[in-house]
């Protein structure tokens, strides 16, 4: 199946959702190859969402940010379901920022936390069933009969005695009719295109080269600006020798800022140089001159703090003294960034009380206000282009790169392209917090555990957001994710938070607290299994007996990896389950070890159940992207700090997983009739417990912290 390079338009309330007419104004629109761009000039909209061409092409309008995670195919699937379009046809087009096209999960305009399909599912199939039934209405007065004699297919409508007529021919007649309030929607059953393995639209252009994403915008008389940031959080340029960056030939102006220096040039290369060629006095205070050792031990003392109880629930203290075997561990996780392929990166024209803006973010709607008040215009004055994005996991919905772009064109008084280097965004103090927990469970004699403590001591990512508030109980939910939300039927339990803040900025990465949480409890888990003297699977799954849909995937994952049938020499396998986002995942790692202790993943089974599917395709690639994710975390993910400068810069010192260290990856998706669950993140969580517990089954040696020390794993 052939699909022709998609242009790119947003989500909003359910009215002006069926209500939105007219043509839409593109900020920045993708190369169409002719096809959606000549429908596009003829067509008529039926909703904010779809516009319908007299040559029966239909363009759907995805408010999402396309990040890599598939919804520029995701959201024209929805629609053109119910529509009853042909899918041949379709195409799909980048929204501008309208609160139509807010995500109704977080009521604005942002992409994130696995919410795209869980969002628009409904929303997106009462718009495609809609203009469905508007198109119906439409050949009905045509035909002088009534709607209920009438039928749709792939892009028609037909009636008795061989009538038929396409959707192009019907569009405007259409258009003129009432939008109905509450559409019929399909039973799954008679699904033609949700569910059904489906090429994504966007590869085209990826592959040809004509996407385009931040880094591709292109502005007349642009300048190109990279900044000397401030080397740990808090410090600010105390005095600045401009004199050696001026000399470089191309630079045309040095800004400095509270955030850095920047060099302005005429290009990447010498914007660069100059930056290095400046000679900058830093105020560093005293309090930001953190190191890694001292940043563990504060947030260990959160951790036995135990301060704010996010579940209480039996007797702890009765289960404990009267256990046949109690076990205590102590878990960590340092810093993490998220290594995005394409570094952050705006370029921003302030024109008088005009704010344009050509970015890869997820936060398009929440970046009006924000550059509305940094260049003091009224948010309605600030344009923002969406562009594709070479890697989000969160780190695109922190504005620091729109903002210092936006301000430096306002100084300028030109268009400026700001750009990162890799280095530049390594520090850039947008990190997955660092984090500590504290074990303690009890075994009766009958090898089940009646007793669970946790203590964990984490910075509060709420309080980092900047928009979100720490609930009265003192409990960040992210700190505690995956953690006081797990699944196991445990009769006694207490799970406590003790907020830290060691300086550095946290921040939302790839499934979030869960990433961490779920190694601490699954391989805590797994220490109490083999304190119980049971099998890691089973006795998991006598404990999910509350958890249906837990046990299901730990089921399948055990199954389709074999579990409990021979492995090769040195070789051995790791369980752990999750869930996150709306999604259930298990997975299976096989590991060795090599004799100079690095592990070697050979293999890593994973069962979802991530409710009703849009795209099996897409959830494949999706549970395998967030494997290949959690596994570069586990074997080097790390941001470390002394005297308060981070020590990490590029791929060299930040290193991600090589294509010669892929393990095999099966995914299983279990089928189900629930409502839809995130697939971005959910993958990501039982990696590194699956793992660690993996190389204990061969090595014997439990590993508590991340990443993997293979030096603890060496054989002499």
């Amino acid at each position: 199946m052939e699909h022709d390079t998609p242009t790119l338009a947003p989500a909003p309330s359910r009215r002006a959702f069926l209500q939105g007419s007219g043509a839409l104004v593109i900020g920045f629109a993708l190369p169409s190859g002719g096809r959606a761009a000549t429908a596009a000039a003829k067509a008529t909209a039926l909703s904010a969402y779809v516009r319908i061409g007299r040559d029966n092409k239909v363009t759907v309008v995805c408010g999402s940010a396309e990040m890599g995670q598939g919804v520029l195919t995701a959201i024209p699937m929805l629609l053109a379901e119910e529509l009853d379009a042909d899918w041949r046809n379709v195409g799909v087009e980048q929204s501008p920022v309208d609160k139509a096209y807010d995500n109704p999960m977080f009521g604005m305009q942002a992409t994130g936390g696995s919410t795209t399909v869980r969002a628009h599912w409904t929303p997106m199939r009462q718009a495609g069933a809609a203009a469905r039934q508007m198109l119906v209405a439409a050949a009905a007065a045509q035909w002088k009969l009534d709607p209920s004699q009438l039928a749709t297919d792939k892009g028609f409508v037909t009636g008795p005695g061989g009538k038929r007529a396409s959707y192009g021919s019907l569009v405007e007649a259409a258009a003129k009719l009432p939008v109905p309030e509450k559409p019929a929607l399909k039973d799954a059953k008679a699904f033609k295109i949700l569910g059904k393995p489906t090429k994504r639209l966007d590869t085209p252009a990826k592959t040809n080269g004509s996407a385009k994403f931040g880094i591709d915008a292109q502005v007349p008389g642009m300048l190109v600006a990279v900044m000397a940031r401030a080397p740990a959080r808090g410090a600010k340029p105390k005095a600045v020798d401009e004199s050696k960056a001026k000399a470089v030939k191309g630079v045309q102006q040095v800004i400095t800022l509270d955030s850095g220096v920047a060099v302005l040039a005429t290009g990447y290369w010498a914007a660069k140089k100059g930056r290095d060629a400046l000679a900058i006095e830093w105020n560093l205070p005293a309090e930001a001159r953190i190191d890694t050792a001292a940043v563990m031990d504060l947030l260990d003392e959160g951790a036995r703090e135990r301060g704010a109880v996010a579940l209480d629930q039996g007797n702890v203290r009765d289960a404990s003294a009267g256990a046949a075997k109690v076990v205590e561990a102590r878990y960590d996780a340092p810093y993490l960034a998220h290594a995005c392929m394409e570094p952050m990166n705006c370029t921003a024209w302030v024109r008088g009380d005009e704010v344009e803006i050509w970015a890869g973010t997820q936060s398009q709607g929440p970046s009006q206000g924000i550059l509305g008040q940094v260049a003091q215009v009224t948010p309605a004055k600030v344009k923002v282009n969406t562009m594709m994005l070479g890697g989000g996991f969160g780190r695109r919905f922190a504005p620091d790169f729109t903002i210092d772009a936006t301000l430096l064109s306002k100084i300028s008084g030109k268009p400026v392209k700001l750009i990162y280097s890799r280095e530049d965004d390594t520090a850039a103090q947008f990190y997955r917090p660092a984090s500590v927990a504290r074990f303690e469970g009890a075994i009766d004699d009958k090898g089940q555990l009646t007793m669970l403590t946790a203590g964990v001591g984490s910075p509060s990512i709420m309080a980092a957001s900047g928009f979100m508030k720490i609930p009265d109980n003192g409990v960040d939910s992210f700190a505690l994710e995956g953690l006081a939300d797990h699944p196991y039927d445990i009769p006694n339990q207490r799970i406590t938070y003790g907020r830290r803040e060691p300086g550095p900025q946290v921040w939302f990465w790839r499934s979030v607290g869960h990433s961490q949480n779920s190694f601490f409890s699954e391989g805590f888990i797994d220490e109490l299994a083999v304190a119980a003297k049971a099998d890691p699977f089973e006795f998991r799954r006598a404990m999910l007996a509350k958890s249906p849909r837990h046990k299901a995937v730990l089921e399948l994952a055990a199954q389709k990896a074999g579990w409990g049938t021979p492995l090769p020499a040195g070789v051995g396998r790791g369980i752990a389950v999750a869930s996150s986002f709306g999604s259930y995942v298990a997975e299976v790692a096989e590991v060795s070890v090599d004799a100079d202790g690095m592990p070697r993943v050979h293999r890593v089974v994973a069962a979802v159940d991530c409710g009703m599917t849009v795209n099996p395709l897409t959830i494949a690639r999706q549970v395998e992207s967030a494997i290949v994710y959690g596994l570069s975390a586990a074997l080097y993910g790390k941001i470390t700090h002394k005297a308060g400068i981070v020590e990490q810069g590029n791929f060299n010192t930040y290193p991600v997983l090589r294509i010669n260290q892929m393990p095999k990856v099966e995914v299983h998706i279990l089928p189900s009739t629930e409502a839809p669950g995130g697939i971005g993140e959910p993958g990501t969580p039982p990696l590194a417990p699956a793992v660690v517990n993996a190389i204990y089954a061969v090595t014997g040696k439990r590993l508590r912290s991340l990443p993997i020390d293979s030096s603890a794993l060496r054989r002499a």
